[in-house]
Order: C-alpha cells, then structure tokens, then sequence
C-alpha cells in the first residue's frame, strides 16, 4: 500500500517515533491510522469494529508509556491491530491472518510489543498482575504494567479473580476498561447495568472533575487533606451511587468515566495515572467501530465482516462462492426451534455468542427458552447441569475452543452426575485465519477420556439434524454433537427428523485392500476421493464412525477382518483422538493391520486457510489420495 497519503504514519515505525510528536499531531494521526486499518481490513479481512474503537487509546498508551519496557496486554486482541501497526508491523500488516503473516492477535514470538498472546478473553488482568508482581519482586519499581480489558470480557469469571487478587497485592497495575457497552453481542448481566449508572451519573462525575482537577494543580498535598478528599468523595458516591464502590471495595481506585476518542485528555490522564501507585481502574467510554459509521450502527455485523468496499459498505465484494449451501451454525439455529417446539424441556444456552453458535434465531422467536450467560463457559456448563437436575435439557451451545475453560465443570458438574447436558460443540476442527489460539481440535481427545459420555460428529447437515434429535429423545446421559466451522453440503437439509442409534456407524462404500475410517464432515473429502478412484477402477473402503464413543465395535471388527490396511481421518488432533481409539481397539483384539492415522499432528497450527492447515497437516485431498494409493 502507498503511504503517501499517510503524512504522519509514513514516518512511525515504533514507538519512539510516536513520541517525537508534538501534541498538536496526535488527533492527525489517529485518524491516519484508523484510515489505514479501514484500508487494509477492507481488502484482507479481519477483526475490524473494535480496533477502530481504540485507535486513540492506543497512540495514548505508546505515546506516554515506556514500550516495550512498560507492558501493555490486551485482552482477547480483537482490538489490536493499531498496536501492531505502531509497533514495527505496518508494513507488513497486509499479511495479517494470512498463512506465514501476522497473527490476528498479540503473540509473544512476533514481537517483544507483544507482551503475552491472547485469543481467548478475560486473561489481561491476571496475566499482568502477574508481570507487576514479577516486578516487585525484581525491585523494578517504576515499571508499569496496563492490562486493556472491553466490558464484554470483563464479564468473566476470570478477570473477577484476578481483580480480587490484584486488590491484596498493592502492585503498579492499571486496569483500562475500554466499555463499549457491545462486545460480540450486546453485553448481558448485572455488570453492564453497574458500568452503565457509574457512566451516567454526571453529578458525581462533575464533581469528580472538580476535585482531582485541583488536587493536580497543587505541587503538595498533605495525608490528612487526600483522606478528608476520599472521604468526601466516598460519601456522595454512596449518595449518588449506591453500587458505585464495587472497584474501589476490591482496593482499586476508579478513575472515570472518561471520552476513549479523546487523544488528548486520555494521553494527560495516562501521564497523570503513571505516578499514582497502586492497583487503579480507568473506565473509557468508545464507540465500536469508530470512524466508520456503518461499523458503529451494527457492530455485531462488523465485528470481523470479511472483505468489504470501504466506499458503499458492500460486504463481500470479491466472493465468488454463489452456493446456497447453509452453515452448520445456521443448521443448529434452525433446527433447535423446531425441536424446542415439540419439546418444551429444550433451553437454548450460549456464552455470549448468540450471533456465531445462531442461537439468535431461538433469541427472537422463544425468548423465554434461549439464554444468553455472557462470556462465562464454566458458568455456562455448570448452569445447563443445573437445569438438567429439574428435568429439563439444554443444548449448551460453546465453540470448541472455548469449551475447553469448561473442561472441569463438564467432568465435575456434568458427567460424573450423568446429567443430560447436550453440548453442541461449533467450530470444530481447523478454523482458519483466527489461528492456534481458536483451533477447536482437542474436543474429541479430551472428551474421550470423560466416562459417561455420548461424543458423535455428524457426516452432514441431516446427520447433524438427526444427532440433535436423537439426543434429546431416548438418552440420559452427557451427549456432545461436534461440528465445523463454515459450510455443509447439501441444499435440501430440512427433512424429516429421524432418530440414530447411538453408537452406529455407517458404511459408506465397501471395497478393498484400503478402508478409510472417518469421522465427521472430513468425510465429505473422502467421499470425493473414493468417487475419483472408482472412475479409475480403483474401490476402497468408507466407514463413517459417526459415534467416537460408544465406539461401534462390530463394524471395527469387519473393517479388520475385510481389509489390509486401514486409515483413519479426522478433522482433530491425532493423539487421544479417532485414531488414537481404532489403535486401542486393534491392540485390545489383537489385531495386526497396518494402521495410518491422519489428523492434526501434535503441534500448534497457526493461521491460514483451512485448507493450507490442513495441507500442513498432512491431511488435504491430494496427500490423503496418494497415501491410498501408497496402501494399495
């Protein structure tokens, strides 16, 4: 890209360039810099409504702070793409989420800017706690250490952990909360309500002003004035604000509300917080997707909108997949209504991502029966098992990625008390350019190892149909249905529910020397596969599992007994996974074969394309097909 409209930009390469700026430049190039994220965004993709949302508090914190000798963290990282702009990354930021490039979030390996890596959210405050203490222990006493947190992941449980502890720690930690009042979703929960008042209360906020406006024009200031000040302070914010002291209750000092589009005043507050020691909170209000005003009028939609033409806001302009197949996610959606509707037990839950898992459709058609928690998984598990005891069933809807910070409850909460929890598991698999943070590879491992549990992946979106169907029919146990990323293959997928029994496989082609045991939408790629060999008079073996547990022994055993060798696909890591359960089988029944598993292998895949991760991974259609041809 040419720079040369970017007068200021072109001339920052790290932060030490930002800070030979005079004030007066800063409004200028905040907004060449949100220009320069709406350009690239616009023809690479990405995250995009929440990094402009930060645009000025980003140039703020570079500008006063001592990077990378001061540590920022960023939670989650949706919002960090002026950070890496600013930091020795924008000429290279075409790349980003691309296979090789940029990651789409803070990663520790790309840049020492990079102060911690990210993808999931709520961490920021308990991993730079955990740096200022490491601090203090180091005698490094001037140090400072931000941890940038939006309202949406504040909702975790774990960032109230972390407040809770960093409270009785007394280290120079500033929290930012960047409140937006919208994360992904709108925000839900008592906290949005709490963050709402403190922002409207302008009688307490004016008063605020007032005091610590004169208490930074006095050079000094004695103990006994600051007391009677906090005591003032304390006394009309309880007046004002009945709720008001649940920072300040935790041993943080509040400072805020205060305008995040407002370079100036936040780079005069940040400078001004630096010699404040102490756990502190400083509350910014910003705007989603600020700077271009169709990303701050649906900001759900313009969370991560693909390509787009920055002129009309036309979305997807240079797609030509003029398919009308339907992606799983909308499959669920869909059909959950239909099955809600003949059975009143069902409840629709997600953690905060009604719009992602399509729980939004059951949201604005039964209201009373789908139920957004927020960003809170473990709460989200722990919740569906209560629910379970009083007889009704929940479709627990989490991405496979981040069912994994509820791994404890669906052992502890869930399975061990053989509650009908139904966990639709979305985004399985490799998931493309969000990268290794996002990949939900691990579920069929580390659901495998739980007893009690059901774990099916549907072949199509009919099976995934009939997976829900049968699991909230005649069962009575954990039932996990996973599925991908993206879409399926079939147009006409609305047909007539029909139930499976649980633990039956399903042979897809009968042939010989080879069969391919397969689990979950990868099938499709093997079905394609054996219709190429059978025009070259080629014929092997399909077995679509369907069920990785109950495993469907009898159709193990003709598999071993038909065939010489056999492989196994899955769209999911290999140790602990599919494959890793045929090996037990044949070592357990004494079987000889040759067994080739293929899968995700035991690393961490990063972004790309689903299909260049799975050429990494030895798994793509052109490697499967010649391993076949290697076996015959």
């Amino acid at each position: 890209m040419s720079m040369h409209k970017f007068d200021i930009l072109s001339h920052i390469n790290e932060p030490k360039d930002l800070k030979l700026l005079p004030k007066s430049d800063l409004d200028k190039l905040c907004a060449e810099l949100r220009e320069f994220i709406i350009d690239i965004v616009s023809k690479n993709g990405g995250h995009f409504g929440a990094s402009l949302g930060v645009v000025e508090l980003t140039v703020a914190l570079h500008y006063v702070f001592n990077t990378p000798d001061d540590l920022i963290v960023w939670d989650v990282g949706h919002q960090a793409y002026g950070h890496k702009i600013l930091t020795g990354r924008k000429d290279v930021f075409h790349t980003n989420r691309k296979y090789n490039g940029l990651s789409g979030f803070p990663k520790r390996s790309e840049s020492v800017y990079d102060t911690f890596g990210v993808g999931h959210s709520s961490t920021s405050i308990g991993a730079c706690l955990g740096m200022a203490v490491a601090s203090k222990l180091k005698n490094n006493l001037t140090r400072q250490h931000v941890a940038v947190i939006g309202d949406g992941a504040l909702t975790g449980g774990q960032a109230f952990e972390a407040l809770n502890h960093a409270g009785i720690e007394n280290s120079n930690l500033l929290v930012i909360l960047n409140d937006n009042c919208m994360s992904i979703d709108p925000n839900v929960g008592a906290l949005k309500e709490y963050l709402l008042k403190i922002s409207t209360s302008k009688t307490y906020n004016k008063f605020r002003d007032e005091v610590w406006d004169l208490l930074s024009k006095l050079s000094k200031i004695g103990d006994s004035t600051k007391t009677i000040v906090k005591k003032v302070e304390k006394a009309l914010k309880s007046t004002m604000l009945k709720q008001s002291n649940y920072f300040e209750s935790l041993n943080f000092r509040y400072f805020g509300p205060i305008d995040g589009h407002n370079v100036l005043a936040l780079e005069k507050t940040l400078r001004d917080l630096k010699d404040i020691p102490g756990p502190k909170i400083l509350h910014c209000l910003t705007t989603k997707g600020k700077g271009y005003e169709l990303a701050e009028k649906d900001q759900t939609k313009w969370h991560a909108p693909g390509l787009f033409d920055k002129s009309s806001g036309k979305i997807n302009i240079k797609s030509s997949n003029k398919t009308t197949l339907t992606k799983y996610q909308d499959v669920f959606g869909k059909s959950i209504i239909e099955l809600a509707k003949k059975n009143n037990k069902i409840i629709g839950i997600t953690p905060a991502m009604p719009s992602g898992s399509s729980l939004k459709y059951m949201m604005e058609e039964m209201p009373e029966r789908a139920i957004d928690v927020g960003i809170a998984e473990q709460h989200a598990v722990t919740f569906s098992a209560g629910l379970a005891t009083r007889g009704m069933i929940p479709f627990c809807n989490i991405y496979s990625t981040f069912l994994q910070r509820g791994y404890d409850q669906l052992i502890h909460d869930v399975a061990i008390q053989k509650l009908h929890v139904v966990f639709c598991i979305d985004r399985a698999g490799l998931v493309g350019e969000d990268g290794s943070t996002h990949q939900g590879v691990f579920d069929l491992a580390y659901l495998r190892c739980i007893p009690n549990m059901i774990i099916a992946a549907p072949l199509n979106e009919i099976e995934l149909r009939n997976l829900m169907y049968t699991a909230q029919k005649n069962c009575s146990l954990p039932f996990a249905i996973r599925y991908p990323r993206g879409k399926g293959v079939i147009q006409d997928w609305q047909v007539k529910f029909k139930e499976i029994n649980i633990g039956q496989s399903n042979t897809l082609n009968s042939g010989d020397k080879v069969a391919v045991i397969s689990i979950g939408h990868i099938g499709n790629m093997i079905i394609e596969i054996t219709s190429d060999l059978k025009k070259k008079d080629i014929n092997i073996g399909h077995y679509d599992i369907r069920f990785l547990k109950p495993i469907d022994e009898k159709m193990l055993h003709e598999v071993f007994k038909k065939y010489e060798s056999i492989i196994t696909i899955e769209d999911g890591c290999i140790k602990g996974g599919m494959g890793s359960a045929v090996l037990e089988f044949a070592s357990d029944q004494n079987y000889k074969n040759k067994i080739l598993r293929l899968g995700v292998p035991d690393k961490f895949i990063e972004h790309g394309t689903p299909e260049e991760q799975r050429k990494e991974c030895g798994y793509d259609k052109n490697t499967v097909l010649n391993k076949i041809l290697e076996l015959l």
